[in-house]
Parts: C-alpha cells; sequence; structure tokens
C-alpha cells in the first residue's frame, strides 16, 4: 500500500515537512483550496511552492478549485507526481486533464461522497489515478465514511471492465481501523493521523 501523507491539519508546517522527510511515506500530499469550490482556503504558490526547501518527496496535488486551469501550471513546476481535479467542476474536464498530461505530470478526478462512479466513464482513458473522497472535501479531522468501502469496489469493476491502469486513492478520516475498509485500493491520504502522532513512521507502518 502506497502512502499520501498530507499536512492540512499541521500547526507547525515547516518542523512536519522536515519530520516526514525522514520517513518512507510515499508522497505529500498537497490540498489546494480557493474558498470557492470548499470553504476553506490555502495558502497562495508563492508560500507553497517553497514547500521543496524541506522536503524531496513527491508531491501528491489535490485541486479543490473552481478554476484549475489557474493552477495547473504553478504545481506542475513543482516535484510533482500527480494533480488532482474534481470531476463535480462546471468546467471543460478533459481539457484541464489533457493540460495537466501535457506537462508530463499524471493526471487524476476526484469524487466527492455523493458523486456516482459512473460519472467517471468518459475521462477514464485519459485517467491516471482516480480520488475517492472518503469525506467531504475541504476540511481535515473528519470521520471516515463507511459506504467508501462499497464505492471503491464498485470502480475497481469498472476499471476492471474497462481496462483501465488508473490507481485508486482515497481521502478522509484515514487511520489504522479504517484502512480496513480500503484493501483493495492503491493509495491511502492521510493527514491528521500522521501528523498527529507521536512518531510519524510508526503511523505510517501501521497504514501499509
Amino acid at each position: 500500500m502506497l502512502i499520501s501523507t498530507s499536512f492540512l491539519s499541521s500547526k507547525n508546517l515547516i518542523q512536519d515537512l522536515k519530520k516526514l522527510d525522514q520517513t518512507d511515506t510515499d508522497f505529500i500530499h498537497m490540498d489546494i483550496m480557493d474558498g470557492k469550490f470548499v470553504r476553506n482556503k490555502t495558502m497562495p504558490f508563492k508560500e507553497m511552492r517553497n514547500i521543496y526547501k524541506y522536503t524531496s518527496k513527491r508531491l501528491d496535488v489535490h485541486l479543490m478549485v473552481q478554476n484549475p486551469e489557474r493552477y495547473i501550471l504553478d504545481y506542475a513546476s513543482l516535484n510533482t507526481e500527480y494533480i488532482v481535479i474534481h470531476l463535480e467542476l462546471d468546467i471543460d474536464i478533459e481539457k484541464s486533464l489533457k493540460l495537466i498530461k501535457r506537462c508530463g505530470i499524471q493526471c487524476g478526478l476526484a469524487v466527492r461522497p455523493d458523486t456516482e462512479i459512473k460519472e467517471l466513464l468518459p475521462y477514464l482513458p485519459l485517467l491516471d489515478i482516480i480520488l475517492v473522497m472518503s469525506v467531504e472535501p475541504g476540511a481535515g479531522g473528519q470521520a471516515f465514511l463507511r459506504e467508501t468501502e462499497n464505492k471503491i469496489k464498485e470502480l475497481k469493476v469498472l476499471l476492471r471492465e474497462y481496462h483501465s491502469h488508473a490507481k485508486i486513492s482515497v481521502d478522509g478520516g484515514i487511520t489504522d481501523l479504517t484502512k480496513s475498509y480500503c484493501s483493495e485500493c492503491d493509495i491511502l491520504v492521510s493527514g491528521s493521523y500522521i501528523i498527529n502522532g507521536n512518531d510519524f513512521q510508526t503511523q505510517i507502518d501501521s497504514l501499509r
């Protein structure tokens, strides 16, 4: 199981990023919020880009924004593995996904808890990763939604039927107790559980 660690709940970002850099977490998950698509808002890119000073880990960027094309080129310029946008956006989704790919970055779509998996179908050929939200996006520390387990299974079947090799990532309320509901995914995104622990590596080990 791959682990992507979110710093959304961090109270001391620089210190926590340095500590995470000493662990074997596979990715650093960056939650980017514009205060429009979701209520909360994160720091601007001119501050976010400084993350490279404190970690050499590859980045897993989750854009919770209304206009992702305004952000894609900036975040593609970092040490980024994935850029994920939301399926629920009222934009030209395919255009944004192709822009990410032109930047040489793997692209993906995120789905909110109430979004049906079948809505991903038109975009499957383009997708490298699908982010299943197991909480409502926009805030850390929420409880895992149990119905996510069935959603992951449904997605797994869909990917197999359409011969897609997209990875499944799950984000929200991930702990050593909820990971069992996500056994068929490829990547677990965890924030509060790791960041609020006394030993980051011990918390990460418990999720693998």
